[in-house]
């Protein structure tokens, strides 16, 4: 069985913790804790291949402040970066952290260079009060090398799904193209990002 783990990150109110548990469970909750994180697992068959699924959703972000994610970038295949397009801050946010995404792929941290990044504009249905276009979005993701796309967590369920899909297909493509997945020291490191992140788990 194939182990996948992506992380979504967004700032407050973007909606990040809205599309993991669109697309893992199709039902649409408004309402989430912002003070808590998890880490949301789900068995699923991905073009013939078994695979485990971590979603991890992190403690909503202040879309002030410094960004760290240094647990993050270690941790996950790839990331979905989520903002409100109702909400030019939160987009201002997907850029740091995109920026800071980007900076790990020239530093130290190889692993990212194989990793698969999407940024998703969220609440489309919320375009007469759109702040930020769908051609700043897409701008966005060109200078990042990344995946783009618009959607609505609360109407747009198959998009949520296709999306999700499409980064899964993008992350187990890289680990076919790798001989080994993770390192001979990687039981360790996975203990370690246990301790880090295994406070809260949801199995879907």
């Amino acid at each position: 069985m194939t182990e996948v783990k992506l992380a979504v990150l967004g700032g407050s109110g973007a909606g990040k913790s809205a599309l993991a548990v669109r697309f893992l469970t199709r039902r649409f909750i408004g309402e989430y804790a912002s003070n808590a994180e998890c880490i949301y697992t789900k068995h699923l068959c991905l073009d013939g291949r078994q695979i485990h699924l971590e979603i991890y959703d992190p403690c909503s972000q202040p879309q002030r402040g410094k960004l760290c994610l240094t647990d993050e970038l270690h941790w996950a295949d790839g990331f979905i970066v989520v903002y409100d397009i109702s909400d030019r801050a939160s987009f201002a946010f997907a850029k740091a952290l995109l920026y800071r995404i980007r900076e790990s792929h020239i530093g130290a941290c190889k692993k990212m260079a194989e990793s698969s990044v999407f940024l998703v504009g969220n609440k489309q249905d919320l375009c007469h009060m759109r702040e930020v276009g769908w051609d700043e979005g897409q701008k966005l993701a060109i200078d990042n090398r990344c995946q783009f796309c618009e959607l609505s967590a609360a109407e747009h369920c198959q998009e949520v799904v296709a999306m999700f899909t499409k980064v899964l297909r993008a992350i187990t493509s890289n680990f076919r193209v790798k001989e080994k997945r993770r390192p001979s020291g990687s039981k360790s490191m996975a203990k370690l990002i246990n301790n880090v992140f295994g406070k809260r788990r949801k199995s879907v």
